[in-house]
């Protein structure tokens, strides 16, 4: 039986062999909130960026698949965002944080010098009965973060919520779940000024 996302996995690693992305380049890793991110390079001009996000995945799927799709890379950079697919599924904010620390545990052994971007869970309108889950796991990881100059915690969370503190539908596709045009803007602003070279290692 295959295992599961084999097929893009290997479509990665088909990809790399014919063009091989640059020593140095920034990573996006994770789940289809990243693998629906199609303005990717243009949204970040003048930045080497990777795209392996694979929808559906879980934290528990990057590190199996990390030393296939990202180790090979030697990245400067690996902007991570995975966890609500766990979470809609069952898992507890702790079990999330933990699988996080295990991936950065494998991430550092292998790229000691890769700083890690963890993006903060997003409050998205269909999965709003989660969102005090997510600003659990999220303060776990943001805790588990702080001591490490390697990693930083980018806040997506508090700028997607409007006044009263529900997900602003706007930044929103149809599904309520995946981000539109305007979200991956909002994300692009938050995230560029920690990608610019003066802010690359």
């Amino acid at each position: 039986m295959a295992e599961p996302f084999q097929t893009e996995i290997e479509a990665f690693e088909r990809q790399d062999r014919a063009a091989p992305p640059p020593p140095g380049a920034v990573v996006f890793l994770g789940s289809s909130t990243l693998r629906l991110w199609t303005t990717l390079e243009q949204d970040f001009p003048g930045i080497p960026v990777v795209n392996r996000g694979f929808g559906g995945s879980q934290i528990a799927d990057s590190i199996c698949y990390a030393p296939r799709i990202v180790f090979p890379l030697k990245p400067a950079t690996l902007v991570f965002y995975a966890g609500e697919t766990a979470l809609a599924a069952g898992n507890t904010p702790e079990q999330v944080a933990a699988d996080f620390q295990r991936l950065v545990a494998d991430v550092q052994t292998a790229l000691p010098a890769t700083r890690i971007l963890f993006v903060s869970l997003k409050p998205s309108p269909c999965r709003a009965g989660l969102l005090d889950a997510m600003r659990q796991a999220n303060a776990l990881i943001k805790d588990l973060i702080q001591p490490d100059p390697r990693l930083e915690f980018v806040d997506v969370l508090t700028p997607m919520l409007d006044e009263p503190g529900t997900p602003r539908a706007e930044l929103f596709a149809d599904d309520r779940l995946h981000l539109n045009a305007a979200g991956y803007a909002l994300w692009t602003r938050i995230l560029r000024p920690r990608l610019a070279p003066a802010a690359m290692p």
